[in-house]
């Protein structure tokens, strides 16, 4: 048994603990899949670089609406595809060499899993250290669907590699994944059709949020609500995906390409955390403190195998806590989970931070809220733009923000002004009127909320 002063397990957020302060320590990096994790080999990166063609092409069909003689002609998939994994497989493949050329960095490109405290079996061999950081992350949720798994699918993880662009493609989920990704191919010129349990897409978002936003993609594609799933088969080269809606009526939706976009569950079972006696949660999430540290000594975790919103911005925050507290245990830090935003790069995106009503309600604070139409604004206006919105809630007693949330263009980055004002404390009225708003810029739409409040 070979034994190292650390062990990660996962090359993602994980990877970035390692500093020039651990020069002198053996360490082992236990990464099965490609370096980078998640966000940058099927997640975020890639994600975004296919949202911002697709976004031209959305804006090219908006463009004779305002005298501009644009049109979108569907799109070269392959081309796209291959300009994006054409940057971002260089990126994997080189911190895993430069990981494996560092004296004091062992690389083992297995599965892991705890036989012991402390004690991993990797591939053929069994390992050990006293630090070991799990930051193996998450992978998608497959529904139990009868036929679904003979039928054959895709989920993010592989969807993003096809080959061809679907003519037709059903979707099954409608949160952010599913919002994204089959925003992007409906934009290049796949027929989409999208197969939700629940009302309303993006239903953990504020309502008033998930409403307009699921009217916004019933206009563009083909939305079904409140429908569970029978059975998927296959007819010849076509998806059969049988549907029954809550008063028992069927129907059958057909498509070229199915893509399972259910979520993601994190991956503590495959890793048998249990035989080193950490503890997880009912969802299976691996439980920690505010210092990300399990409930054993020594083994911290962090990311997506922790954390139930599964945002990279949080396990990049988690991996600096994990980073100083194995370093300096003399000096630990914790975690502040307390804001964190979040955004859905679909068309029109959707950012948020804080409470939203529903669980304002659900709390009994006193609070009032407000919605403002982007259209009210100056360059809202200019844009003639008619369903993007602002909505903020305010304590009518502290008079601070408990939250906000935004459904429109550049809704991740007008957020990031508000997500300043609540991590700070600074009321609605100082926020107000306690700077410039620069006209006519979009900004101005926050200023005009925050006067209604």
């Amino acid at each position: 048994m070979k034994s190292f002063d650390l062990i990660i397990i996962g090359a993602g957020s994980g990877n970035s603990i390692i500093g020039p302060e651990h020069d002198d320590w053996d360490i082992a990096i236990v990464e099965r899949g490609l370096f980078g994790g998640t966000c940058m080999n099927v997640g975020c990166i890639p994600s975004k670089m296919f949202v911002y063609a697709a976004e031209l092409a959305e804006l090219a069909r908006r463009g004779p609406a305002l005298g501009v003689h644009t049109h979108a002609d569907g799109a070269d998939w392959a081309a796209i595809r291959d300009r994006v994994f054409g940057r971002i497989d260089p990126i994997a493949a080189g911190g895993e060499e430069y990981r494996r050329g560092l004296d004091n960095v062992t690389v083992f490109a297995n599965d892991a899993r705890f036989v012991g405290p402390r004690e991993l079996r990797v591939g053929d061999e069994t390992i050990t250290a006293d630090k070991i950081v799990i930051a193996a992350g998450a992978r998608p949720f497959v529904p139990p669907i009868p036929g679904l798994v003979d039928a054959g699918f895709h989920t993010s993880d592989t969807i993003m590699r096809v080959d061809d662009l679907p003519r037709r493609l059903a979707v099954i989920g409608g949160g952010y994944i599913a919002a994204e990704l089959g925003n992007v191919m409906g934009a290049f010129g796949s027929e989409v059709s999208y197969l939700l349990r629940s009302d309303h897409m993006l239903r953990g978002q504020d309502h008033d949020i998930s409403e307009r936003f699921t009217d916004i993609y019933a206009a563009k594609h083909d939305v079904w609500c409140g429908v569970g799933i029978t059975r998927v088969d296959r007819d010849g080269d076509e998806f059969v995906i049988q549907l029954v809606d809550r008063a028992g009526g069927d129907t059958e939706v057909r498509a070229d390409m199915l893509l399972v976009a259910t979520g993601r569950v994190p991956n503590a079972d495959e890793l048998g955390v249990h035989e080193a006696g950490v503890a997880v949660d009912a969802n299976g999430y691996v439980v920690t403190d505010s210092r990300m540290q399990t409930s054993v000594e020594g083994i911290w975790a962090l990311g997506d195998i922790t954390n139930p919103v599964q945002l990279k911005h949080v396990a990049n925050h988690e991996a600096k806590v994990v980073a100083n507290n194995i370093t300096h245990p003399d000096r630990p830090i914790e975690a502040d989970h307390r804001f964190i935003p979040s955004a859905v790069f679909g068309h029109p995106q959707v950012a948020s931070v804080g409470l939203t009503e529903q669980e304002c309600l659900e709390a009994g604070l006193p609070h009032r809220a407000h919605v403002q139409e982007f259209g009210s604004a100056a360059y809202g206006w200019a844009m003639e733009d008619t369903e993007s919105i602002c909505k903020l809630i305010v304590d009518t007693e502290t008079r601070l923000l408990l939250g906000a949330h935004f459904l429109g263009p550049q809704a991740s980055t007008l957020i990031q002004q508000l997500v300043q004002g609540i991590v700070f404390g600074l009321t609605v009225d100082q926020m107000a009127t306690g700077q410039y708003y620069i006209h006519p810029a979009l900004p101005e739409v926050i200023e005009q909320a925050l006067l209604e409040l």
